[in-house]
């Protein structure tokens, strides 16, 4: 039997979050729960305090697939900052890999990465490898959560 579950990402701003990753991984934003207005309704009938809602914009704080196939996240208040590497990451791969040749990929992922930081990466880190056919960006999302283009 396979265990349903979806990703949850730590950070200070989870909307401006999900908004970031929906545009990155072509998803959508989470729509309420069937019989709520608004997520802060839903969230008001799961018991979280009005002060955690207090200040905060009642919009989407998770993504989902368009298709349905794809893994639901979820952006998940939390007070501190991120302070060192992440230990899961996200690898987007959008260059079909080796069995491209390695210029084909490396426009590929260069087109992406230029998409990526116009909605609010930074890169990271270059992994440029041609003798052994591989290239790929790391990448950190708007609040430091690194990610691999390849």
């Amino acid at each position: 039997m396979t265990t349903r579950m979806q990703i949850t990402i730590d950070c200070a701003e989870p909307t401006a979050l999900a908004r970031f990753w929906a545009t990155a991984l072509h998803y959508d934003p989470a729509p309420p729960p069937s019989g709520f207005a608004s997520w802060h309704a839903w969230y008001r009938s799961v018991g979280v305090p009005e002060e955690e809602l207090a200040g905060q914009p009642d919009e989407p704080d998770r993504i989902v697939d368009p298709a349905g196939v794809g893994p639901k996240f979820w952006f998940q208040r939390v007070p501190e900052p991120k302070t060192v590497k992440n230990r899961v990451h996200l690898d987007l791969d959008v260059s079909k890999g080796r069995g491209q040749p390695l210029e084909e990929r490396r426009a590929v992922v260069e087109s992406e990465v230029e998409r990526l930081r116009a909605a609010g990466a930074s890169v990271f880190r270059v992994l440029d490898d041609p003798a052994n056919s591989y290239f790929a960006v790391v990448l950190q999302d708007p609040e430091g959560n690194e990610f691999c283009v390849c």
